[in-house]
């Protein structure tokens, strides 16, 4: 009998927790409404649309912060506050190349996340997981190959090669740091993002021309910092007291 109420209570306080993740996430989902509703035109950068832009991922990061605490602004909650930074810098295209560079600071902070203790009971390797790996580096490899003739192209091409070329590897990596954890939200949130900044660099540098690249773009952006901000909450939400204990004294 005791088994059975321990079982109840559980499920319980996890449906109890769910209502208050999903009551936390509303500012995201209202700040989210609010941008697509905007909709500020590219054309058009100003502080506002900065803030409207940046304004969803911010509240990934305090959800974050609020669950895990102080020592998440190394982590994701840190990845999610630099992603903002990148965020207010892409809306001005002479600062694309410090808005690439804060995004590149989040996904090193990302992968050293993914390789904490935190999820090392979670995280083995399989035939699988090396197949979506192997699959993950060929698409980033080939299409940083395939984009080099159209970045050659442009006036800042002795930067641009590099940057890129460096981009490309640190999201792979974190892709592949998240592949490694075998919790789907992280998984299905990096290679959403890998797939997101592919497309960034696919229209930016006029490879590929798509009608809704914005509308492509954002919503999957902020779909895969939901899913890895919420991925980091539920690694926490289910782990016990002494594991969390040993990550704030890690």
């Amino acid at each position: 009998m005791d088994i059975l109420e321990t079982s109840e209570y559980d499920r319980r306080q996890r449906r109890n927790t769910t209502c208050v993740v999903f009551l936390y996430l509303l500012p995201f989902f209202a700040s989210c409404t609010i941008y697509f509703y905007l909709w500020i035109p590219d054309s058009a950068p100003s502080l506002m649309a900065a803030g409207i832009k940046a304004a969803p991922v911010l509240s990934l990061a305090l959800l974050v912060f609020i669950y895990n605490g102080g020592w998440s602004l190394l982590g994701v909650a840190g990845g999610l506050l630099l992603s903002a930074g990148g965020d207010c810098c892409l809306i001005w295209p002479q600062l694309f190349i410090p808005g690439m560079g804060c995004f590149a600071l989040a996904h090193m902070l990302y992968a050293v996340t993914f390789l904490s203790s935190r999820y090392s009971k979670t995280s083995s390797s399989s035939s699988s997981v090396l197949i979506l790996n192997l699959l993950l580096w060929s698409i980033g490899g080939g299409i940083y190959v395939y984009l080099v003739p159209f970045l050659r192209l442009d006036p800042d091409a002795d930067i641009l090669v590099p940057a890129i070329g460096g981009y490309v590897l640190l999201i792979v990596i974190m892709a592949t740091m998240a592949t490694r954890t075998r919790r789907s939200l992280l998984i299905m949130g990096s290679v959403i993002f890998m797939a997101s900044d592919l497309t960034i660099a696919l229209t930016k540098f006029n490879v590929v021309d798509l009608e809704y690249k914005k509308h492509i773009i954002m919503i999957t952006y902020y779909l895969a910092q939901l899913m890895i901000a919420l991925g980091d909450v539920k690694a926490w939400m289910e782990a016990d007291s002494d594991d969390i204990l040993k990550w704030k004294r890690s």
